[in-house]
C-alpha cells in the first residue's frame, strides 16, 4: 500500500517543520509532497534543502489550488491512498497506523456495502476535541445549515460522516480516479465539503476514526473581537461567497439556492453595521464586499479575487 502525504503552506515556516518532523515519524508514509503556495518567509529555502521531499512551488492559489497540485501529483506518484492537511495540523506518531488498519479491515463490518473512500482522523485543539466533521447534507431546508448533525466530539468508535476538512483525510485513489480533484476555482473554504460531497455522492464511505489523533496550532487566541475580525476579514468573501455557491449549486428548492445565503451573510452585515460606531474591525466599503460575495456565489463566479475590486 503506498501512501503519501500531501502538505499545503504559505508561509508558516515554523508550523511546516514541526509538522513535517511529526510525518518523518509516520509508519506506513511512503513519501510526502510539500505544495508551497508562493511563501516569502524563507520556506521556499528550507524546503529546497530538504532531500527526502518532493516540492512544488507556486503562486498562491489557496488551499484548493494547493490540494489540486498535491493530490495531482500523488496520483501521478501512483499513490493508492492520498493523506492530505494543511500546515497547521500536527499528526500524533501513530496516527497513520490508526488509519491504516481500518483500511485494512473488512469494510462490509460497518453501517453500509460502499466501499471507504476517505478516512477523517480526530483533531485536537488545545487539549479538547475539535471536530468539524458532519453526518448528512441539508439542501431542502433554507433556515438550517447545509452541514447536517455535525459530531460532538465524544464519538469512541468509527463513525459514518459525509463531510470533514482538507486536514488530515486519507483519500483513497479511487475516490480520485472516480470524482476527479478538488475545485481550485474555490481557493480556500468548502473546497474539501464539495469533495467529500462529491465523493459521497459518487457512493464512497466516509469515516470518522476517533483513535487516529491528529493537533490543530491555536490561532488569534489572544485577540479582541475587533482586531481577530480584521485579521480574517479579507477570507469573509470566500466564506460567504463559496457558501452561496455550493447552496445554489446543490440546492434542492429556489430557498435553499438564494435565501439562506443571504440569511447566513446577515450573520456578518448586522454585526457589522452595529460595531461601525464603535471599532474599525468593518467599514462601510467591507459591506460592499459581502454583498459582492454573496451574488458571486449565487452566479457561480469562483476564483481568486484582487479586493481592489471592493
Amino acid at each position: 500500500m503506498k501512501i503519501i502525504a500531501v502538505v499545503v503552506t504559505f508561509n508558516r515556516l515554523e508550523l511546516l517543520k514541526k509538522g513535517i518532523q511529526c510525518l518523518r515519524l509516520q509508519k506506513g508514509l511512503h513519501h510526502i509532497i510539500v505544495v508551497n503556495n508562493g511563501s516569502d518567509d524563507g520556506t521556499s529555502e528550507w524546503l529546497d534543502v530538504q532531500t527526502d521531499l518532493s516540492v512544488i512551488h507556486q503562486s498562491n492559489v489557496g488551499g484548493s489550488g494547493g490540494f489540486y497540485s498535491g493530490i495531482q501529483a500523488a496520483y501521478a506518484d501512483d499513490a493508492d491512498w492520498v493523506w492530505c492537511m494543511d500546515d497547521d495540523v500536527f499528526p500524533r506518531e501513530d496516527c497513520l497506523e490508526h488509519l491504516i488498519q481500518v483500511v485494512n479491515e473488512d469494510a462490509n463490518r460497518l453501517v453500509s456495502q460502499n466501499p471507504i473512500g476517505i478516512l477523517a482522523p480526530r483533531r485536537m485543539l488545545d487539549g479538547k476535541v475539535f471536530t468539524h466533521e458532519f453526518c448528512y447534507y441539508n439542501f431542502t431546508n433554507l433556515l438550517t445549515s447545509m452541514h447536517g448533525q455535525k459530531l460532538q466530539g465524544t464519538e469512541s468508535r468509527l463513525t459514518e460522516i459525509v463531510g470533514c476538512d482538507f486536514e488530515g483525510p486519507l483519500i483513497s485513489r479511487a475516490v480520485i480516479e472516480k470524482i476527479g480533484l478538488p475545485n481550485r476555482d474555490l481557493f480556500i473554504f468548502y473546497d474539501d465539503t464539495d469533495y467529500c460531497l462529491r465523493a459521497h455522492l459518487s457512493g464512497f464511505k466516509l469515516v470518522y476514526v476517533p483513535e487516529a489523533l491528529m493537533d490543530k496550532h491555536v490561532f488569534f487566541s489572544n485577540d479582541s473581537w475587533a482586531s481577530r475580525n480584521k485579521k480574517k476579514k479579507w477570507k469573509r468573501y470566500y466564506q460567504v461567497r463559496n457558501s452561496a455557491y455550493l447552496n445554489h449549486h446543490y440546492g434542492k428548492n429556489w430557498g435553499v439556492r438564494y435565501l439562506r445565503s443571504w440569511i447566513s451573510g446577515m450573520g456578518y452585515v448586522v454585526p457589522a453595521m452595529l460595531s461601525m460606531p464603535f471599532s474599525r474591525a468593518w467599514l462601510p466599503k467591507d459591506l460592499m464586499m459581502l454583498h459582492k460575495a454573496y451574488y458571486d456565489g449565487i452566479n457561480e463566479r469562483l476564483g481568486k479575487r484582487s479586493f481592489k475590486d471592493f
